[in-house]
């Protein structure tokens, strides 16, 4: 074939229209001949407005009817077009999808496969009126709601004021473990210092300062200074240590007679065990209060604040209290105190006896001065140092005037809607 070779009789004009659908022959030469045929029958006879094309029928098994209309702009509906592109446009209409002829009660199987494109599925799916069930075939999809479309509906009233209701609660709710940590270490704060006190008198330090005091009261029965001070190392030392009674009443002294009678040694045995559960129980007391102290560092902010400070004050509480009684009546307080650890009647002894000598009634009311002026510094230095100001409590200045605070805590009178959603 060349350029001069003529044109067969029967060829068609190409279908140029940009507008349908890709998928169909751009050639009408290119289709079956029963198509071809048709559309040639379609093209010298056109039916009239609303009939179906009888000679279509005979040619093309699939039916026109349910073939959604296509719009203005094509060549077979549009004045002085050539027959060619009529007879296009024509089979073109008597073509239809498979999703149309199953609504129009054909078969599937007599629709074309050409036929079938994206402007056809497109226009059989506007088809399909709303809120009706669309068929399942080949070019419908099931449709279901959005699983997120609920969160769209707000819900009633009362149930968002009862969800505020509890965020606000569990907003201002505590913890109770932290509570109980603090009111622990609060109360483990006075005895431990009373045990650090105690333990700081009950050394040999504060014995070679009381017995070179000026106006400490010597011993009439023949006790040095040097005396004193040896031998009643041996007493302070055995309080502390772990050696039996044998300790003590082995002693002598420079003409050979025992030291301690053994009404003193037994007197002095029951003392240790006072002053030795004394320092264990506080201990044990130091080693929860650093326990509690390192969970409320780790699990609530300022808890290890508060809880120093509540068992400050009620340090000085008890200490102001035990120093009323004991400046009112010391020897009645000392008597009483005896009488709460100890037998009555192991504890009393003679004006001549080592012990008396050794520690006479000065050197206990020093002692008591002692312990409670140093819980008494203690607990003052950590209540200055623990006090709830601004700062520690971490709340910052407010510049905003009171006048400009309403009745229900909000600021200006407005209040934040976004708790409501």
């Amino acid at each position: 074939m060349t350029e001069k070779t003529p044109t067969p009789p029967n060829r068609q004009d190409p279908h140029v229209d940009p507008a349908d659908d890709t998928d169909e022959p751009a050639f009408d030469w290119m289709k079956p001949a029963g198509a071809g045929a048709g559309t040639a029958a379609t093209a010298k006879e056109p039916a009239p407005a609303g009939k179906s094309i009888p000679d279509a029928g005979k040619d093309q098994p699939a039916a026109s009817a349910g073939t959604p209309a296509r719009q203005g702009g094509t060549p077979a509906r549009q004045s002085g077009a050539s027959p060619a592109v009529a007879s296009q446009a024509a089979a073109s209409q008597t073509v239809a999808s498979p999703a149309a002829a199953s609504r129009a009660g054909m078969p599937r199987a007599a629709a074309s496969p050409q036929a079938e494109s994206r402007a056809d599925r497109k226009a059989a799916e506007a088809a399909v009126e709303p809120g009706a069930p669309e068929p399942q075939g080949r070019g419908t999809h099931f449709r279901e709601p959005l699983p997120t479309s609920a969160l769209q509906i707000r819900p009633p009233q009362d149930e968002v004021e009862r969800r505020n209701a509890e965020r606000e609660h569990a907003a201002n709710t505590k913890p109770v473990l932290p509570r109980v940590m603090q009111v622990l270490l609060a109360a483990f704060y006075p005895l431990i210092l009373l045990v650090l006190a105690v333990r700081a008198v009950t050394s040999p330090l504060f014995l070679w300062v009381e017995y070179n005091r000026p106006g400490f009261p010597g011993d009439g029965y023949g006790f040095s200074t040097d005396d004193r001070m040896t031998y009643g190392s041996y007493a302070v030392d055995y309080l502390s240590n772990w050696s039996g009674p044998r300790y003590l009443g082995e002693l002598v002294n420079r003409s050979g007679d025992p030291l301690f009678q053994e009404g003193e040694v037994s007197h002095m045995a029951d003392v240790k065990l006072v002053i030795l559960s004394t320092f264990a129980g506080g201990a044990l007391l130091i080693l929860l209060a650093i326990i509690a102290i390192i969970y409320l560092r780790r699990r609530s902010t300022g808890g290890v604040r508060r809880g120093l400070f509540a068992g400050s004050i009620v340090t000085l509480v008890i200490i102001l209290g035990l120093g009323t009684l004991a400046a009112l009546g010391w020897q009645q307080f000392f008597t009483e105190f005896h009488r709460i650890f100890f037998a009555s009647g192991t504890w009393t002894f003679a004006l001549e006896d080592t012990l008396i000598r050794l520690f006479p009634g000065q050197f206990w009311v020093d002692a008591g001065i002692v312990i409670g002026a140093l819980v008494l510094i203690a607990s003052v230095v950590t209540l200055v140092l623990t006090w709830p100001t601004r700062k520690r409590r971490g709340i910052a200045k407010d510049s905003t005037p009171k006048d400009a605070v309403a009745k229900d805590g909000t600021k200006d009178g407005t209040k934040d809607d976004a708790a409501a959603v």
